[in-house]
């Protein structure tokens, strides 16, 4: 299932049921998975490990070294997981060694639709959906389930936390706490991305918790410090609560907040 077409370098490690589309170029440290799906018209370079399942379609660079003026030509790494989807134009480059991890990872099950650009040493983690031109600068951070809109943009060592919703064409210049919606240019907080518990199944208890932490964080005018505090007693109880207070306790920008407010 490899086009004649297509050119192949000879380590490349290809694993069963994998299809390769005409005009595609794989460079030398790449390794495809069962049933993997290139199209046309791919520039696929390594090291670069895709796990089974993966679909990229045409005129997406996959594992391409990256631009900052910090990278030397160094070996760096891209890991791709199982049943991605990486749509057309998409870019995702490698990581590097100077001031980051030489690694970038992308999760399971994630959605990058077209023109996606995923930087150097980022983390995104599984069932991530990024809309048509939305963008992460190197060094971001993505928890799982996170949504992004079309042409959002997220700048450098940013953390976007699990269960986020990003709206389109927002710049986020701060951490994003877990669950949270923000929006605007730049993005202030919205709200709870409620719709997206509800469509994972979130019980109504869960979603009452989370409602109350991010009242207590986000209504009571009180200082980050002040707010962990007072989330004791809810983190203790529900485990959401508890990855809602770890995203702001672990935030190195501080977190999103609303318009005209600045409580740190």
């Amino acid at each position: 299932m490899i086009d004649g077409r297509a050119i192949v370098d000879t380590s490349t490690v290809i694993g069963e049921n994998v299809a390769i589309g005409p005009w595609t170029l794989i460079g030398p440290g790449v390794e495809l998975g069962d049933n993997v799906q290139i199209a046309s018209h791919v520039v696929l370079k390594g090291p670069t490990k895709i796990a089974a399942g993966v679909k990229i379609f045409q005129f997406a660079t996959v594992g391409e070294d990256t631009p900052a003026f910090a990278f030397t030509g160094e070996e760096t790494h891209l890991e791709i997981g199982e049943n991605t989807i990486i749509r057309e134009g998409v870019t995702i480059h490698r990581g590097m060694a100077k001031g980051g991890s030489g690694r970038t990872i992308i999760g399971k099950h994630c959605l990058l639709m077209a023109y996606v650009h995923v930087g150097h040493d980022c983390v995104v983690g599984d069932h991530v959906v990024m809309a048509n031109n939305a963008s992460l600068a190197g060094h971001v951070e993505v928890g799982d389930h996170a949504n992004f809109g079309g042409y959002s943009g997220i700048p450098q060592f940013r953390r976007i936390g699990t269960g986020t919703h990003i709206g389109g064409m927002s710049l986020v210049l701060k951490d994003v706490p877990a669950y949270m919606t923000v929006s605007g240019n730049p993005a202030i907080a919205v709200g709870l991305n409620m719709e997206g518990m509800k469509r994972r199944g979130f019980a109504k208890e869960t979603r009452q918790a989370v409602r109350e932490a991010h009242r207590i964080v986000y209504r009571r005018g009180l200082v980050v410090a002040d707010a962990i505090a007072a989330l004791q007693e809810l983190r203790a109880e529900h485990r959401e609560v508890d990855l809602f207070a770890q995203s702001i306790e672990s935030s190195q920008w501080g977190i999103i907040r609303g318009r005209g407010t600045a409580h740190d």
